[in-house]
């Protein structure tokens, strides 16, 4: 994590993460940004390798920003920093490819371990909303669960069930190699042809669709 892109609107918001991501990780360089806009600049004119992005924002979602991120090479690590916790935004953050949420009003002391994890290549949730993406993951399907076009158990090979299975235990990429007897470029290929497979960008994405879909209990 060497350039870390920090979009907020509050100023004050912007330079507590800047001097917690200062005492996580020392070598990392902060851009700031308050807009939409002002993030589209950086984006186009620096190398970022994370983002920690504010949902609400004075010319639109930072959600909306989710894609271009995934689609940069290599893509950006993007984790939603906001004060928005309801179902709808967290699940939106996580399918469109936030590899972690985090809640304003966590303390200077868990937002700093949070970015250590990312140094390290967590994926850092806020107990409260991680409480709330297991209540909705185990809350009853419905009747039907397939959706049209929807992946099944024989779209993924045995192999991908394989990763699939040992990321929804929260294993990383390295775990999973290490167990599967596998390189770890193995898994991230793997890993991306399960997001392309169930239509998601995150693992937390792909966890969620495949326990929709029935593919993990």
């Amino acid at each position: 994590m060497d350039s870390v892109l920090i979009l907020d609107d509050d100023a004050m918001v912007r330079e507590r993460l800047r001097r917690l991501l200062a005492r996580a990780v020392p070598h990392a360089r902060a851009l700031e940004a308050d807009s939409l806009k002002a993030a589209g600049a950086l984006l186009a004119g620096h190398r970022i390798d994370t983002a920690l992005i504010d949902v609400g924002l004075p010319d639109g979602s930072g959600l909306t920003l989710l894609p271009m991120l995934q689609g940069r090479t290599p893509p950006v690590d993007a984790i939603v920093v906001t004060s928005l916790g309801d179902d709808a935004t967290v699940l939106e953050a996580l399918r469109g490819g936030a590899v972690g949420y985090l809640l304003k009003n966590a303390s200077d002391v868990e937002i700093e371990l949070s970015l250590r994890s990312i140094e390290r290549g967590g994926a850092p949730i806020d107990p409260v909303i991680a409480r709330r993406v297991l209540t909705i993951m185990a809350a009853p399907a419905p009747i039907v669960t397939m959706r049209f076009g929807a992946a099944s158990p024989s779209v993924l090979s045995p192999r991908e069930m394989d990763v699939l299975g040992l990321v929804s235990q929260g294993h990383s990429n390295r775990e999973i190699a290490e167990q599967l007897h596998l390189s770890i470029n193995t898994v991230e290929c793997h890993a991306k042809s399960i997001y392309r497979k169930l239509a998601v960008r995150s693992r937390a994405g792909a966890v969620y669709t495949a326990r929709e879909q029935g593919l993990l209990p």
